[in-house]
């Protein structure tokens, strides 16, 4: 079977050129906004309506990840997982750069940078296996959800070369407000991870006291004017409030996403050697989200657990059920014995 190739037109555009894997809920704004700023944007994605948004405003949206290739590559996928699986092949990635190359003059070296969350070990070892096709990896993993990419203000945390990091930072101002590099290849992911320990306590932490609040027959609306009011005020309240309030998770960073983070965070600290009592109590907390089959939801519904809801387990089960009083378990929640069904 022949490899895919590129039109004449789509090589020829102006402006400085970056290719995006990946259009999910961040990275269809992310590539929307580079094409705002004026930048030549390749993009790949499996699906098609994203892509076709993309060619809609005047980007380059290509059916094969082989064809996703500039000098700069920004992968928006989930994990490092999915992006490795597009790299190998003779339609994988790396031969369409070797494939470019051949064909184009501007792809000397090419910096692959790696925005999803994910492990800083994991990054490293990415860089190392590319690095004989001529690509520079950086880690930069962003905060500030889906409404931040599509208002341009996330914050990215970068990790590697100085010099890489130079040169992409022109490309990224464009999607934050605030870029900072914070050291060597993997500090980027590790800063993350510390930012989701705040991202998963805060979520808890609201979600317990709106929990609170409406056992006691408090109005969970006024509470949230007051919390935001006051110092408990926060970026996730911003964002979630709506959420929790009507009972509507759709998608914004997903529960199974928070619990991925919270798992490396915890390999993390392993070989650290640190203890982060909370960080591990959030894990738990998370992991009975995903119990609860709630993993594809934002991650707000993390009051759903705190409540005690019933949810519909995918095999069928009700995995935690109502509490009868309102004395909770530490988590919240009342588990069920797996066999009986009764509380233990």
């Amino acid at each position: 079977m022949s490899a895919p190739t590129r039109s004449a037109t789509s090589q020829s555009a102006s402006g400085r050129r970056v290719a995006v894997l990946g259009l999910g809920a961040m990275g269809l704004p992310m590539a929307t906004r580079l094409l705002g700023a004026g930048l030549s944007v390749t993009a790949y994605n499996r699906s098609e309506g994203p892509r076709t948004e993309i060619a809609r405003l005047g980007g380059d949206a290509v059916a094969h990840v082989s064809l996703a290739v500039e000098p700069i590559v920004l992968s928006v996928l989930p994990d490092i997982t999915q992006l490795r699986e597009m790299l190998r092949g003779e339609d994988g990635w790396l031969a369409g750069l070797i494939r470019a190359r051949a064909e184009r003059d501007d792809l000397g070296t090419v910096r692959l940078v790696v925005m999803s969350t994910t492990s800083p070990q994991l990054v490293r070892e990415l860089a190392d296996e590319v690095v004989p096709f001529g690509v520079r990896v950086l880690d930069a993993p962003i905060s500030g959800g889906d409404r931040g990419a599509q208002l341009g203000t996330l914050s990215i945390m970068v990790g590697g070369d100085p010099a890489d990091a130079a040169d992409v930072f022109p490309t990224l101002a464009h999607l934050g407000t605030l870029v900072e590099h914070l050291g060597p290849l993997g500090a980027g992911s590790m800063a993350k991870l510390c930012n989701q320990i705040v991202v998963a306590g805060n979520l808890t932490a609201t979600a317990e006291a709106l929990m609170v609040a409406e056992r006691s027959g408090l109005d969970p609306e006024v509470m949230v004017r007051l919390f935001k009011n006051g110092l408990a005020r926060s970026g996730v309240l911003e964002l979630k409030a709506d959420k929790w309030l009507s009972g509507e998770y759709r998608i914004g960073g997903s529960a199974k996403n928070q619990l991925k983070d919270m798992h490396y965070l915890r390999d993390e600290l392993a070989q650290l050697e640190v203890s982060a009592p909370l960080a591990e109590t959030l894990t738990e907390i998370f992991e009975g989200v995903i119990d609860a089959g709630w993993g594809e939801d934002d991650h707000a519904v993390v009051l759903e657990l705190l409540r005690g809801a019933r949810s519909n387990y995918p095999r069928g089960r009700q995995r935690h059920a109502a509490p009868t009083d309102n004395h909770l378990s530490p988590l919240g929640y009342v588990p069920l014995d797996e066999e009986s069904g009764s509380s233990v």
